[in-house]
């Protein structure tokens, strides 16, 4: 399966968008720079994409920072070993907790392979990941798209996106997640870049607030 890995991935990914569809054109010229934001995979990758829901990039690095302090080596058993008071001061809340141990658990018992998640396609590798208790296909998505480089995954789900998207395309009001869905599948197989784009435009039209999950 083709990985985005490099700043020329994304570069060929919104030329292709933008051949497919011309609306794109100005939303790019906006956007300015696209970035490309790969990260490092496995169980420290899974674990960030989770400490970043809901919370701004400055509080989730934060705590992450302070997570990886406390597991050093950032493993499994590691994980499963580590007091919850000890996660809990970390900034960790209850429900954070609890779906970081089974993530835990889940790799500790040969159940999640993550490294092998990137050869999967995109359906499979989400069913995998959202069989997990407290991963929903948002992280999923998230985690395929950064850490594991899938070209095509659009999160119709994200706030930002579906704000991004019905402003955009001038839409009344913010469009449903399965709208949004359905617009981009006109921008397969580069739907992750079309993804990273209105993050960025997002940022842009909100005088540089970052967005992107990680």
């Amino acid at each position: 399966m083709r990985r985005i890995e490099t700043e020329a991935d994304i570069a060929e990914g919104l030329s292709h968008i933008a051949r497919t569809d011309p609306r794109l054109v100005p939303i790019i010229e906006a956007a300015g720079g696209v970035p490309l934001r790969r990260r490092h995979g496995g169980l420290d990758g899974l674990c960030e994409i989770v400490v970043a829901q809901q919370l701004s990039k400055a509080s989730a690095d934060a705590i992450f920072r302070r997570l990886e302090a406390a597991l050093t080596p950032f493993t499994a058993d590691g994980l499963l070993a580590i007091e919850e008071t000890d996660l809990r001061a970390c900034g960790l809340s209850a429900p954070k907790i609890r779906t970081l141990r089974a993530i835990a658990e889940a790799a500790s018992g040969g159940h999640l392979a993550l490294e092998a998640l990137g050869e999967l396609p995109q359906e499979e590798a989400i069913a995998v990941l959202t069989a997990i208790r407290g991963i929903g296909p948002w992280t999923a998505e998230v985690y395929l798209m950064f850490c594991a480089g899938h070209p095509d995954i659009f999160p119709a789900g994200d706030l930002a996106l579906q704000v991004a998207v019905g402003e955009a395309f001038g839409l009344e009001g913010r469009p449903k997640p399965k709208a949004v869905a359905e617009m981009a599948e006109s921008w397969a197989p580069w739907r992750s870049v079309a993804s990273r784009l209105f993050w960025s435009y997002y940022s842009v039209c909100r005088k540089g607030r970052d967005v992107m999950p990680i």
